[in-house]
C-alpha cells in the first residue's frame, strides 16, 4: 500500500506581516537559538527559534522576535552575513535585502543602539538572488533580470560585473575555494550563476570569467543551487521538473522527473543531507505546493500546501524547512 505523503506543517509561527521570504542563517552564529529573518511589505524581522528536535525542555518550537528593521519597500530577498554573531560582545547582525525597488541594502545591527543600513544601486531590473561571500562576508554577489551578475563590496562599489545571456535567477557563493573536477583542479570556482535560458555557470573571480557551465535542455529555469555537502552536486528546478547534475560526468542533468504541474519555483538542497532537497511550485491564486524529495525515492517523501506560500530555507543542523506564507512561518520536519 502506497504511503500517503501529504503532511501539514508541524510547526507554525504567527507573523506581523505577509511573509514573502523567509532565511535561517546558514553559519554558526554562537547562539543557543537558530537566527532566522523573514520580509514583509515593509520590514525585516529578525529573532531566534529553538525546536524540539533539538532541545528536550522544548516543546514544539520557541520562538522570540530580536528586532524588527524597517524597509519601507517590500522585501524579496536576505542573505545573511558570516560576520553575524549572538555570543561576541556587542553582538552583531548583520545581513542583505533585495527589494521591489531594484536595490540592495545592507543592513547591521548590535541589538542595540547601532541600527545602519546602506543601500547598493546599479540593477536597472528585479534582483532575482543574492548572497555573501560565506568566508569573510566583505563582499556580496547579485544577479537580475537585466541580464547581469554584480559583485559589490561592503561600501557599495561594485568590484565585478558579468554580462548574462538572460536573466539572472540564482547565485551561489560555495565556501570552498578549490576541489578537484575529474583530473585536474578548478581554482577558485567560487561563484554559480543559474541564467533562466537553462544555462548555469561557474565563474572564477581571480580571472574574472566563466569557466564551466551546465545546460539544462529547458526553460524557464526559475532557481538553483549549489550542493554544499558535495560540491559535484547542482540542482535546478525548469519547467514542471526538477533536475540534478554531477558536473564530473557531464555538461548536461544526470536525473530529472516532473514535479509541479504549474511550473516549478524554487530549489533548495538541505544542509545536512546531499540526497535531500526541497522545491516549490508557483504560487496560484490561493495556495502552493511544496515538497521534499530524496534521491533513493522514486517519489516526494513530504507534500505540503502552503497559502500562497513564499520563500524557501533549510535550517542549518535539521532535516527541517521553513516557508513563508499569509502572516505566518510554516515549518516541515522530514526524515534524514
Amino acid at each position: 500500500m502506497k504511503q500517503d505523503a501529504t503532511r501539514n506543517a508541524a510547526y507554525t509561527v504567527d507573523c506581523e506581516d505577509y511573509v514573502h521570504v523567509v532565511e535561517f542563517n546558514p553559519f554558526e552564529s554562537g547562539d543557543s537559538g537558530n537566527l532566522i529573518a523573514y520580509g514583509g511589505n515593509n520590514f525585516v524581522f529578525v529573532g531566534t527559534c529553538t525546536f524540539q528536535e533539538e532541545e528536550a525542555d522544548v516543546e514544539g518550537i520557541q520562538y522570540k522576535t530580536l528586532r524588527t528593521f524597517h524597509h519601507g519597500v517590500r522585501v524579496d530577498g536576505i542573505a545573511w552575513s558570516p560576520e553575524t554573531r549572538l555570543d561576541s560582545l556587542p553582538p552583531v547582525i548583520k545581513f542583505c535585502t533585495s527589494a521591489a525597488d531594484m536595490k540592495i541594502r545592507l543592513f547591521t545591527s548590535d541589538l542595540q543602539d547601532k541600527n545602519e543600513y546602506k543601500v547598493l544601486e546599479g540593477h536597472s531590473d528585479f534582483i532575482n538572488g543574492l548572497v555573501f561571500d560565506p568566508r569573510e562576508g566583505q563582499e556580496i554577489a547579485s544577479v537580475s533580470d537585466d541580464h547581469t551578475c554584480r559583485i559589490w563590496n561592503l561600501e557599495g562599489i561594485q568590484t565585478a560585473h558579468f554580462v548574462l545571456h538572460s536573466p539572472g535567477m540564482s547565485v551561489c557563493w560555495h565556501p570552498e575555494e578549490t576541489f578537484k573536477v575529474v583530473e585536474f583542479s578548478l581554482f577558485f570556482l567560487q561563484l554559480m550563476v543559474a541564467e533562466k535560458n537553462g544555462t548555469i555557470r561557474f565563474y572564477d573571480l581571480l580571472a574574472q570569467q566563466a569557466i564551466l557551465s551546465l545546460e539544462s535542455e529547458q526553460m524557464p529555469l526559475m532557481s538553483a543551487h549549489w550542493c554544499l555537502k558535495n560540491t559535484f552536486k547542482v540542482g535546478a528546478v525548469a519547467g514542471n521538473d526538477w533536475l540534478i547534475w554531477d558536473i564530473t560526468r557531464s555538461s548536461y542533468p544526470q536525473d530529472k522527473r516532473p514535479v509541479h504541474m504549474d511550473r516549478a519555483c524554487l530549489f533548495r538542497w538541505s544542509t545536512v543531507n546531499e540526497n535531500l532537497f526541497a522545491t516549490t511550485g508557483y504560487p496560484g491564486k490561493m495556495m502552493s505546493q511544496f515538497q521534499i524529495h530524496h534521491l533513493g525515492h522514486p517519489q516526494p517523501i513530504l507534500i505540503g500546501s502552503v497559502a500562497v506560500g513564499s520563500g524557501l530555507s533549510w535550517h542549518r543542523t535539521l532535516p527541517l524547512c521553513a516557508i513563508g506564507s499569509d502572516h505566518k512561518l510554516l515549518f516541515w520536519v522530514t526524515e534524514m
